[in-house]
């Protein structure tokens, strides 16, 4: 892996304070007065701190969120930790338990998976890591049994093939393919969509060329009943800042979005999420009038809207992970900063009120939540932050309403 895809990788050693705005007091006292009629101020929400991380060997550092069972049992990936410092995949229950279901070891098992889980039939989990311990390797996907039986399914080789799935997430069809997105590698060196089938072939489905069409999608991919795939990439687009993307089963690709800057938006690192209508929703973790990111919608035929843009101040900033939508339309998701400093969990409701429903202090309770939320049926929140805990390494934290 080349030193750039390196130094984008937040949770390791990309610097996020650069998008982090510096406002001066009077200029934050004149954006508190513009956005003080669509700011409600924090509910009676609270955190509860589910784990905190050690180390060794239960893992370190958790970059992606979780996703729980019918049993309440919560999985998710840590970046580093476990027994041999490389991450983990670990199972959360209900009573707090702990287990480590693998620890990575680096090589040709694979090493610091920075995507969370899919899980598939019959309790396996399946994920990706975007080293394998040395640098002539580029990441691979993988399955986990309920028992911790790991098994690489893929390992990238950085061609055409495709590097670094970073993503979000996999998706995980009923036929047992996965598809997700590759950094770098493919054709132009840009990115890659791909799948990779219950059959076990990997086939690159679109390769970015970092022009107009977008590069370097950070993110994974969501698919619509039609079997149409759509995402983000952080570069690339008709300014260089990145877009919102429709990929058909096909492989035609279609920019809905090109991110110009400004009130506009811009570098989405986290990807999109669908309503019935075909909207699709999203942030950006620079760009909006403050540099410190936006909310946004970009409907079906491709019209952007502005939901909120952050002041980088008590309201949070710098969003790094998509967002998750209740029955009733209500958006909620995390920044990286802002709040205190170490980041918020907020609530952004239809009309596009913004309320902070919770602001870590950096302690205890977390800081730096680098991944996005999952919703239980009561409402619950469940996340992860980077840094901050018991031991300063990380939490699995729930906010209820």
């Amino acid at each position: 892996m080349n030193s750039e895809n390196k130094n984008i990788a937040i949770g390791k050693s990309f610097d996020v304070s650069r998008f982090l705005w510096k406002p001066t007091s009077a200029a934050l006292t004149l954006v508190c007065v513009l956005l003080l009629g669509a700011v409600r101020p924090a509910q009676a929400q609270s955190e509860t701190v589910l784990y905190n991380f050690l180390g060794k060997p239960d893992g370190a550092n958790p970059v992606a969120g979780v996703t729980l069972d019918a049993a309440g049992n919560i999985y998710g990936t840590t970046d580093n930790g476990g027994s041999s410092g490389l991450g983990t995949v670990f199972k959360l229950a209900p009573d707090g338990k702990e287990t480590v279901l693998y620890s990575f070891a680096g090589q040709a098992e694979g090493a610091n998976p920075y995507a969370g889980l899919v899980r598939g039939k019959k309790g396996y989990l399946y994920g990706a890591t975007i080293y394998t311990g040395d640098n002539d390797t580029y990441g691979t996907l993988y399955k986990v049994s309920p028992k911790g039986v790991h098994t690489v399914l893929y390992a990238f080789t950085g061609g055409a093939d495709g590097a670094d799935p970073y993503g979000e997430n996999l998706i995980l069809d009923k036929a047992g393919t996965l598809y997700g997105t590759g950094y770098s590698g493919g054709t132009f060196e840009d990115g890659v969509v791909f799948e990779f089938s219950a059959a076990g072939t990997e086939s690159v489905l679109y390769s970015f060329t970092g022009g107009t069409d977008g590069g370097r999608p950070y993110a994974g991919v969501v698919e619509d009943k039609q079997g149409n795939f759509y995402g983000t990439t952080l570069q690339g687009g008709a300014f260089g800042l990145g877009t919102v993307y429709k990929l058909t089963p096909s492989g035609t690709e279609t920019v809905l979005h090109s991110f110009a800057g400004g009130s506009d938006g811009a570098t989405p690192f986290g990807g999109v999420i669908l309503d019935s209508k075909g909207n699709l929703y999203g942030t950006t973790t620079d760009g909006g009038s403050s540099s410190a990111g936006i909310v946004f919608k970009v409907s079906a035929s491709g019209t952007e809207t502005v939901l909120y843009t952050f002041a980088g101040g008590p309201d949070g900033a710098n969003p790094t992970a998509g967002l998750v939508r209740d029955q009733a339309g209500n958006l909620f998701g995390t920044t990286y900063n802002g709040g205190n400093g170490d980041g918020t969990v907020f609530e952004i409701s239809p009309s596009g009120t913004h309320t902070v429903l919770y602001t870590f202090t950096g302690g205890a309770d977390g800081a730096e939540p680098d991944a996005g939320l999952i919703l239980d049926k009561q409402g619950n929140l469940y996340g992860t932050t980077v840094g901050g805990g018991s031991f300063g390494i990380g939490v699995v934290y729930k906010v209820t309403p």
